[in-house]
């Protein structure tokens, strides 16, 4: 078994003064539920240990009763039947030395394989609807065009973001995506108060 952390950030919240973690891990059963417990620096933690190798699907619970997403999964996995997105988690093997045999080779070599770190590094999402002016119509037609995560769109130009719009029609083609890279440069480095600032700025301007 791996440790694996979990966190929160404090801005995630909102009326909210404590979280619990519930997934796959735990058979999302609210009575085996896993307290996150404050820190220094804002965010709510914990720590459980999960099998290597293995994806689970969790969430966290508020005290407030609202379900909040992890703000850095590795992705997110839509549910169809309850229309939520889950974050997910693949947790990495532990590196494994294959050793051929002495007899077929010449001296000694040795391999390290790593098949779910792989994996989860192909599966990188983040929830693109963080950034204000996204919904989840657009954040679909991001990922079509290859814009899975916060630092993809960070990269994005706004040509590029405007095309984007402008192909998928007349009911996108109003929206301004100028602010869009600049606010997933922040989420990509995690500075979520300097992100909620500039969104209020936003927000305040239309």
């Amino acid at each position: 078994m791996k440790d694996v952390v979990f966190s929160l950030p404090s801005e995630a919240l909102g009326t909210a003064s404590s979280a619990v973690l519930l997934g796959d891990f735990n058979n999302w059963d609210i009575d085996r539920a896993i307290a996150l417990k404050p820190h220094k620096d804002g965010t709510l933690k914990a720590t459980i240990k999960l099998q290597p190798g293995q994806t689970y699907e969790y969430r966290f619970l508020l005290n407030d009763g609202r379900w909040v997403n992890d703000w850095a999964a590795q992705g997110y996995v839509h549910k169809h039947h309850f229309g939520i997105d889950n974050s997910v988690i693949t947790v990495e093997e532990e590196m494994v030395v294959v050793k051929k045999a002495a007899a077929k080779v010449a001296g000694k070599t040795a391999r390290t394989v790593s098949k779910a770190a792989k994996k989860a590094a192909e599966m990188v999402k983040n929830d693109l609807t963080k950034i204000e002016g996204i919904g989840p119509a657009i954040a679909k037609l991001l990922e079509q065009e290859g814009i899975h995560n916060f630092k993809d769109l960070s990269k994005a130009t706004i040509k590029k973001l405007k095309a984007v719009l402008d192909a998928a029609g007349s009911k996108f083609a109003p929206h301004d995506p100028k602010s869009w890279p600049k606010q997933a440069k922040l989420a990509a480095a995690e500075k979520w108060e300097d992100l909620k600032a500039l969104q209020q700025e936003l927000l305040g301007g239309k």
